[in-house]
């Protein structure tokens, strides 16, 4: 069982595998071996790389600075960063943000949005989940009050992924609390150098520094920064998600994390011999490549559809793609043995995690950062939209029940 790529298919894989190994800078690559948590200053210089070759925004429209490739284009260009090791994008300011500016927003916000996103000078969190709203956001509280040219905003917005080092904010907000729920809901852009705006990291089980949660106490936000018009910010939002739910399958990485776990299983032993000769390891193995083929098709049938295909496609391949993360990974783990109980193992010296202030990666091994790693997949069926919310999508939209 094989995706089907025809000869041009191949021929653009080659020119990406061939642009990757000549352009990026093996100090890049050697961070992302190790899966730490994505540095900005990384992450901007490769995006700076791939937009002199108009590559840094892969999923956008030529009309808006991108290169116009097709689903299967973009899935490509995606395993082969992935196999490459490189940085990832900001991934919500491109992936996300970007395409409800273009797709709802006015003339003046594209122009004044996008390039900075194209260019990886500015990068974006996304302000949705709250203390008493996550997967339901329709429960959210945060309000946004219209005082003359300005909207005042005040709430808390909580999980807010990689907002340590965003400059800007895409926010859900109530603007009409009288309406039902869905109805009342509005985008707004913030910029989080704007006064009475608190943040604070969170602090995840694998002693990294992703998600974050955002104060915000009577923030005066200029009326133009408003996606659209008000209320519309339910329909904003469950277009982003779908887009993120497809990409939360996130198949080009499980496919280099497969790869990781077999060099794992070469060199660690049971009974004398490579682990990758058990019988017991490699029925395991067999299983999740098996899975992680189907997906790769499930989600290129997505990629190749009108848009990224429907809702409960969208639901189907998160919750496939989101298992089968914390399955190769926990089995990593499982493959260490006892040395998989430390946060990032060196095999040439004691357990020891990273420096979280200073990012400074330990002495390199197969098994830096498997731990750590596997603690953070936890989060894999939760982000994005509960994988048990997402089950009742499903239920609802396909099965009818």
């Amino acid at each position: 069982m094989n995706p089907s790529y025809s000869k041009e298919d191949e021929a653009f894989r080659a020119e990406v595998r061939a642009f990757i190994e000549a352009k990026l800078p093996p100090e890049l690559a050697q961070r992302g071996r190790y899966d730490f948590h994505p540095h900005r200053d990384d992450q901007a210089a490769w995006t700076r790389i791939l937009a002199e070759k108009g590559w840094s925004v892969p999923h956008w429209p030529v009309a808006h600075g991108g290169p116009g490739w097709n689903g299967v284009q973009r899935f490509i260009f995606e395993d082969e960063m992935r196999r490459a090791y490189a940085p990832t994008a900001d991934r919500i300011g491109s992936e996300l943000v970007a395409p409800v500016v273009y797709t709802f927003g006015s003339e003046a916000q594209r122009q004044a949005y996008l390039p900075g996103i194209r260019a990886g000078d500015t990068f974006w969190a996304q302000g949705f989940s709250e203390p008493g709203a996550g997967s339901d956001l329709s429960s959210l509280r945060t309000r946004a009050v219209r005082d003359g040219d300005h909207f005042v905003v005040s709430g808390q917005k909580t999980w807010t992924t990689e907002g340590h080092h965003a400059d800007m904010i895409f926010l859900l907000v109530r603007t009409d609390p009288d309406v039902k729920p869905q109805a009342g809901i509005s985008s707004l852009v913030v910029d989080l150098k704007t006064p009475g705006i608190t943040r604070r990291p969170i602090w995840t089980l694998d002693e990294g520094l992703t998600v974050n949660e955002f104060f915000f106490d009577e923030v005066r936000v200029p009326v133009e920064n408003l996606i659209g018009e008000p209320g519309q910010g339910w329909t904003h939002a469950k277009f982003l998600l779908g887009n993120e739910r497809t990409n939360s399958a996130e198949v080009p990485h499980t496919r280099r994390d497969i790869a990781q776990l077999r060099q794992i299983a070469r060199t660690e032993r049971k009974n004398g011999r490579p682990l990758i000769e058990d019988p017991i390891f490699r029925a395991k193995l067999a299983r999740i490549e098996i899975d992680t083929k189907s997906l790769e098709i499930a989600v290129l049938r997505a990629l190749t559809s009108d848009g990224h295909g429907s809702a409960s496609v969208a639901s189907l391949v998160k919750v496939r793609g989101s298992e089968l993360r914390q399955r190769v990974a926990d089995l990593a783990v499982d493959a260490l043995g006892d040395r998989g109980i430390a946060v990032n193992v060196d095999p040439h010296a004691e357990y020891r995690m990273v420096d979280r202030e200073h990012g400074a990666a330990p002495t390199p091994g197969h098994g830096i950062g498997v731990a750590a790693k596997a603690m953070f997949r936890r989060a894999t069926t939760i982000y994005g939209g509960a994988n048990e919310i997402q089950r009742t999508l499903i239920a609802k939209t396909v099965l009818e029940l």
